[in-house]
């Protein structure tokens, strides 16, 4: 599949493991210069270097603490310093601990909000101006399918990621190409992205086979 975006620069967020390596290693594939991130530097180093041999796209990779204070600063200018800037930025962040909506704590709250919606907000504001600058750019914002259906005992999840989706239709409006991916739960072992790639089916026809638990 040629998606015309080789030669392309992408910034992938929590890229280690999981549904954040699955989209590295597909852009890779595609050509794309991939900066990863994560906090084990080892795994790190790791998956960039197997994805390098490969032999499609380069992917470098920096490690990077999404609750830091400056960690939007920091990593736009280290991606600026390093490849010159970014075409695709992908937003990918963990989430916290289940629980009930009842149960939710203002310091958990507030804490979890930097880490999922402010650091996303801030990084990609840092980089969308340089995206306009040169009439082209992606964003993609990995969120859950919690956003169509909260999912029960996850209260924290829901409530930040539903800023988030409200943010990004925002965004969307605003001279750059902005998208959210909705999963449901999956194995993080299996790479179940190149499966949604190779596959003609339509997103709703996706979420029929895998709905969201009752």
């Amino acid at each position: 599949m040629d998606l015309g975006i080789s030669n392309r620069r992408a910034l992938v967020l929590a890229s280690s493991r999981g549904l954040g390596r699955s989209i590295a290693e597909a852009l890779a594939a595609e050509g794309v210069r991939v900066m990863l991130t994560g906090r084990d530097a080892n795994v790190l180093q790791d998956t960039a270097a197997q994805i390098n041999a490969r032999g499609a796209g380069q992917a470098e990779w920096v490690t990077v603490g999404l609750s830091a204070p400056d960690f939007a600063a920091k990593l736009a200018d280290h991606v600026r310093a390093q490849m010159g800037g970014v075409d695709i930025l992908v937003n990918n962040t963990g989430g916290p601990k289940p629980g009930a909506a009842r149960d939710i704590e203002v310091a958990e709250l507030m804490a979890q909000a930097q880490a999922m919606v402010a650091s996303v907000i801030d990084l990609t504001g840092r980089l969308i101006p340089d995206m306009c600058a040169q009439g082209w750019g992606r964003v993609l914002t990995v969120a859950s399918s919690g956003i169509e259906q909260p999912i029960p005992n996850l209260a924290l999840p829901n409530t930040l990621r539903g800023a988030l989706a409200g943010w990004n239709k925002t965004l969307a409006s605003e001279g750059v190409t902005c998208n959210m991916l909705l999963p449901d739960r999956f194995n993080r072992r299996h790479r179940w992205i190149h499966r949604v790639r190779d596959t003609p089916r339509k997103p709703a026809d996706d979420r029929r086979q895998h709905p969201s638990p009752p």
